[in-house]
């Protein structure tokens, strides 16, 4: 349960983002509901996610699979709802997704993979635990222009799911909408 409301007064400004939202993700974010309390946020916030969806030097599973680490390592069950959700649309393969937790003890994720998934993990704790050798190791598969907007998108993810469970958000059931149904 969220820490503050995630209801508003209907004003001109809560309608237009709301209608965003639905028409998007067919229904409001509740972190946008949470940053409706402060109209400054809510806009630095938007601008620096609509700027980010245009980073594209990395692989999209890559950053797919960083940003679910990120997110499973804070704890953000919200982030890993939303992000399971939008990785699924973007192609990523659903078993990769689902073993995130536990990836270290899976065999569906390539070296590479691995190597991004090892240092989202190192970037993510508190300190940072990054060490010169995995810097080193993704050197050798990806650019430096690629290896900051990697860092770049853990750092966004790191914010994003600190908020989020900062104040109390939980899985508002994106996943659901990715699963098959059986045929009825």
């Amino acid at each position: 349960m969220a820490r503050i409301g995630l209801e508003h007064r209907r004003s001109l400004t809560v309608r237009l983002v709301e209608w965003g939202t639905r028409r998007r993700y067919r229904k409001v974010l509740d972190p946008v509901k949470l940053a409706l309390h402060n109209r400054r946020v809510l806009v630095s916030a938007t601008l620096m996610e609509t700027t980010a969806a245009r980073w594209n030097t990395l692989d999209p599973g890559l950053k797919a699979l960083s940003v679910m680490v990120a997110s499973a390592r804070i704890g953000c069950s919200w982030c890993m709802d939303f992000g399971y959700w939008e990785s699924h649309h973007q192609g990523v393969d659903p078993a990769k997704l689902r073993d995130v937790p536990r990836w270290r003890d899976s065999d569906a994720y390539t070296d590479l993979e691995r190597a991004v998934m090892d240092y989202t993990e190192a970037m993510t704790a508190t300190p940072p635990e990054v060490t010169d050798e995995q810097v080193e190791r993704l050197r050798q598969d990806l650019s430096d222009e690629q290896l900051v907007e990697l860092t770049a998108v853990v750092a966004l993810e790191n914010y994003r799911s600190r908020f989020n469970s900062a104040l109390g958000l939980t899985s508002q059931g994106f996943k659901e909408y990715c699963e098959l149904r059986p045929v009825q």
